[in-house]
């Protein structure tokens, strides 16, 4: 991991980025400030890293959403909240040259706090989050390579917020970390695996220091990266590599400024 590079588009946090194409990225939405000012803000990526100027009006202004590619070649963001706090279910997909669409609204149960990431190849699944009332919850969602979602599918692990998520081994998923709500009230070190056709595996526990509202992405073709985020003792500057069957590594600190509510996504390679 290499170290920080300033002044990339508006500061902002709470935000989500997924690849598009086959080779770049884009990073959209978030909020600025310690406010709850949602933005419609979107930043692309190329293929060597550069991340170009913010490009605004891209949809809904929210944060505290997921976001993954699909179809091999496209993106799609999915739920979060307004700046009036209220939590959406809707989606916006990104086409294969960084365009992002109009929302699609009504898209299952409204949520935040909640990540995505690819499988199988060109399909995306949605995982986890709060609902109404601040309610913690094991759904998830698929997402086909035509961009639709289905319906939740519920009893995918333990119930949590603010996790994250990445493709691994070139057409499954994992989902680690996040927090679990009272009365358990307490964050996780724990992974589910997600299998090349969606199917969430069962809990497996101890992967690295407990933290939430870290980042993942995919790196190498079939690897994935875990960092950041917040502990029990406050902000992390830990990462934690995913070997290409699935095996999250200890954790290796002091990678960059200590961070959370960050975003990431693969780019220059197929994720």
């Amino acid at each position: 991991m290499a170290s920080d590079v300033t002044g990339v588009g508006t500061a902002r946090h709470n935000l989500e980025a997924t690849r598009y194409s086959t080779d770049k990225v884009i990073f959209a939405f978030g909020r600025t400030g310690a406010s709850a000012t949602a933005t419609a803000t979107s930043n692309l990526v190329n293929n060597s890293g550069v991340v170009a100027s913010d490009t605004s009006g891209v949809g809904t202004a929210r944060y505290d959403l997921g976001a993954a590619g699909y179809g091999g070649d496209k993106g799609i963001f999915g739920f979060g909240l307004n700046s009036s706090g209220v939590r959406l279910s809707m989606t916006s997909l990104v086409s294969n040259s960084g365009v992002i669409s109009a929302d699609v609204s009504g898209v299952g149960t409204a949520s935040t706090g909640l990540d995505a990431a690819e499988f199988g190849g060109d399909q995306a699944i949605f995982a986890f989050g709060t609902v109404s009332g601040g309610t913690a919850v094991d759904e998830s969602y698929k997402v086909s390579n035509t961009g639709v979602m289905t319906s939740a599918i519920t009893g995918v692990g333990t119930d949590r917020t603010q996790p994250s998520a990445a493709g691994y081994g070139g057409d499954k998923a994992i989902f680690a970390y996040g927090y679990n709500p009272p009365p358990t009230d307490a964050l996780v070190s724990l992974k589910n695996l997600v299998s090349n056709t969606g199917v969430v595996a069962a809990d497996v526990t101890g992967v690295g220091s407990v933290r939430y509202l870290g980042a993942a992405a995919s790196y190498g073709g079939d690897k994935a990266i875990f960092a950041y985020g917040s502990g029990n003792s406050g902000l992390l500057n830990l990462s934690n590599l995913v070997s290409n069957t699935g095996v999250v590594a200890a954790d290796v600190t002091g990678v960059g400024t200590a961070r959370n509510q960050l975003a990431s996504a693969g780019y220059s390679i197929s994720a």
